[in-house]
């Protein structure tokens, strides 16, 4: 739990530094959990994101672009009536509560001053924002609401009392001294780190590890010493924003944390190390929902191309078997004299074998010799004429599960637009059947490319699914602009916007292509470059794909840090 009531103190006092006495301009709500307050505060604007998101719940200023709906929901059009235009005049935090509380100096219908708060509680699955009336005390509307039923202590619908959430009555860290920390544990009970998290407000197992990691030997004299020391810096508001990364997961925390072993990245500002850590994984979470549904029918189709593959290659071996029932059918002919109906088998001599050898022919007991040597030659026939079909098939087949096996990679790496780019896709494409209410873009629509700068300004464009990548290869990009695609991954199409770029900006750019392709993980990945003109889609194949020539390779190595710093609004 790295958002922690200590890491929501460091990050009140951040918030209160930049944004306090400010104007709320626009309020947005992007998503169903998050809202995005537009504050005008010590002369620029501030992008103040408030999420209630069950997962990635936080409050922080932000640089992160995100897509609004085109009709606001009900919970942002009483945010914009009650605070748009309303002057910020402070932030607190509740204790150490992982609860801010921001107050609000606006006016009313009538032009009175009417003061309001916005609490945002952070706690998992529970968090939530909740718009209050200060003078009244009341609720006037939540991005959750809970019922009686539900919670019979806090109820959080419009019009009942703002009931703060149940005092833990904790010690305070800040305040405590090594007597005082001596107080609070049992030496005898182990797990202090635990016994730290129950006694103190505000702490959560991060810091109290890394108390007991600083201890070195626990006991009596060494924890007391460790706490205390600990919470010097902190009690000083000296921080350090953290974000530490190892192969198993990442931790973040408003300063280093020496227990937690990984390689280490420090920012500016806690709002800028939050960005840093939620990057794509709340954008994950919604196209996880979004894109459950194409997810299943992709899977369902390649496991049905690969069932449909196995049965391809069995009637291919068969259809290999040709020339032994042309050479049954021709000795059985021979040997019409010797075969009776009724017979399962008959031994013949191969006239064929220059050793004089004999073959078993298998017979239909039910039919005449006759009828039997007309079946192998029948079935001579159609194996023939199979081969030729089912090796087209299964190269057509192939094709299919390579095409799937795109779009499921372009899942991957997808955010929320680009998955109704891909929904449309598969509509055009016969998976899907379009929804009756579905508003179908125009024809002339230009998709929406992702662009990137190169160090040395040259922009770079991304496209992040079929419809892209067509639109980006094929329209958007010049002839003699450089073109980028791994080698035999799949993944996005790249394109620099440069006739000549230097080979930095082709490295950078090929970072890109390793990036959004299903190499994303791995190191030493190889992309192909070439001129847009060598690049080229045969008539009647699946969107997105091309072929191309007079390519070089070069080998890089997915940097998700390189990628971010280069990405524009």
């Amino acid at each position: 739990m790295s958002f922690d009531g200590l890491f929501t103190r460091a990050m009140t006092r951040e918030l209160s530094a930049a944004l306090q006495g400010g104007r709320v301009n626009k309020i947005h709500q992007p998503y169903k959990n998050e809202v995005i307050l537009i504050i005008r505060a010590k002369g620029k604007n501030h992008k103040l994101l408030l999420s209630a998101h069950p997962s990635y719940a936080r409050v922080q200023l932000t640089e992160e672009s995100y897509e609004n709906p085109k009709e606001p929901p009900l919970f942002c059009k009483m945010m914009r009536k009650h605070l748009e235009g309303a002057i910020l005049e402070s932030i607190d935090q509740a204790g150490l509560d992982r609860l801010i509380i921001f107050h609000f100096r606006g006016k009313n219908e009538i032009g009175d001053t009417a003061y309001k708060q916005l609490y945002v509680e952070i706690m998992g699955r529970h968090s939530n924002v909740i718009l209050a009336d200060q003078q009244k005390g009341t609720i006037i509307d939540s991005i959750k609401h809970i019922s009686a039923a539900v919670n019979s202590y806090r109820t959080i619908l419009p019009g009942y009392d703002y009931v703060y959430p149940p005092a833990q009555d904790k010690a305070d860290p800040l305040e405590a001294g090594k007597e005082d920390v001596l107080r609070q544990l049992d030496f005898n009970s182990g797990r202090l780190d635990r016994q730290l998290v129950a006694a103190f407000s505000g702490f959560s197992p991060l810091i109290a590890k890394e108390i007991i990691c600083k201890s070195g030997l626990a006991n009596r004299e060494t924890v007391p010493d460790a706490f205390v020391e600990e919470m010097k810096p902190i009690r000083q508001h000296h921080y350090t924003p953290t974000l530490i990364e190892n192969e198993h997961k990442s931790a973040f925390y408003f300063k280093d944390l020496q227990h937690v072993a990984g390689e280490r990245k420090t920012f500016h500002s806690l709002s800028e190390l939050l960005d840093r850590f939620y990057v794509g994984k709340a954008d994950r979470d919604r196209v996880k929902q979004q894109a459950n549904d194409i997810e299943r029918l992709l899977k369902n189709e390649k496991e049905k191309n690969e069932t449909k593959l196995i049965k391809l290659a069995r009637t291919l071996e068969e259809a290999e078997h040709a020339d032994r029932f042309q050479l049954y059918g021709e000795l059985l002919t021979a040997h019409l004299y010797a075969a009776k109906k009724g017979m399962k088998e008959i031994e013949v001599v191969n006239y064929y074998d220059e050793a004089g050898g004999t073959v078993t022919i298998p017979l239909d007991p039910q039919k005449t010799p006759s009828e039997n040597a007309q079946k192998l030659f029948s079935k001579y026939q159609k194996a023939k004429n199979a081969l030729l079909a089912v090796s087209e098939q299964i190269n057509s087949t192939k094709e299919e599960i390579a095409y799937i096996d795109h779009l499921l990679q372009q899942i991957e790496s997808a955010s929320p637009k680009d998955i109704e780019e891909i929904r449309e896709e598969l509509i055009d494409e016969g998976y899907m059947k379009a929804k009756a209410s579905g508003k179908k873009k125009p024809a002339n629509h230009k998709p929406a490319l992702e662009t990137y700068e190169a160090s040395d300004g040259t922009l770079i464009f991304v496209g992040k699914n079929n419809k892209q990548n067509d639109y980006l290869t094929n329209k958007f990009a010049r002839r003699d602009e450089i073109w980028l695609h791994t080698k035999d991954i799949p993944g996005s199409h790249v394109v620099i916007r440069s006739e000549a770029p230097t080979e930095e900006t082709i490295a950078e750019a090929a970072n890109l292509a390793a990036y959004f392709s299903k190499a994303k993980s791995s190191s030493s990945v190889p992309v192909d470059f070439t001129k847009v003109r060598h690049v080229k889609k045969p008539g009647g194949a699946k969107p997105g794909f091309v072929i191309y020539d007079n390519q070089q390779t070069v080998y890089v190595t997915p940097d998700e840090d390189l990628v971010l710093k280069m990405k524009k609004p």
